[in-house]
């Protein structure tokens, strides 16, 4: 929290917007995503998730952003909401199925994992990760 004149807390503190429009806080949340500062890019990312709350791309970016940042349980909400935008995408269940993991929730990252699985069994990561849950999974029942 931001500490006022007085030295005491604030409440009421609002920082100000990034400059620039969304698409271009969307821009520098990416780059900074891409150049290894997760915090800061979920921050501005945030922002334009705010200005523009039906953006999937600006969300998946937030997701990641959030995930990279050890936010978990935040990067689930984020990916929880694009699956619910949009069923059909892959990327969106595995990154909720990884974000799941990560909270300690096996059953159900093991359920959207195994979503992203069939729909794209392609995948070497997605398949790697179900695996992993799926042995995890076995050993906590023996």
């Amino acid at each position: 929290m931001v500490q006022g004149r007085s030295g005491s807390e604030s409440p009421d503190y609002q920082p100000s917007p990034p400059a620039g429009d969304v698409y271009e806080w969307f821009q520098r949340g990416v780059k900074l995503l891409k150049d290894g500062s997760p915090a800061a890019a979920a921050a501005i990312l945030a922002r334009a998730a705010d200005a523009e709350p039906e953006s999937r791309s600006i969300r998946e970016a937030l997701a990641r952003a959030q995930f990279n940042s050890r936010r978990y349980e935040e990067a689930a909400d984020s990916f929880r909401w694009i699956v619910s935008a949009n069923p059909t995408e892959d990327y969106a269940y595995f990154g909720l199925g990884m974000a799941l993991w990560r909270t300690g929730d096996m059953k159900a990252a093991h359920e959207h994992l195994s979503i992203a699985v069939a729909m794209r069994p392609d995948l070497r990561d997605y398949v790697s990760a179900l695996k992993q849950v799926r042995a995890t999974l076995r050993a906590r029942q023996a």
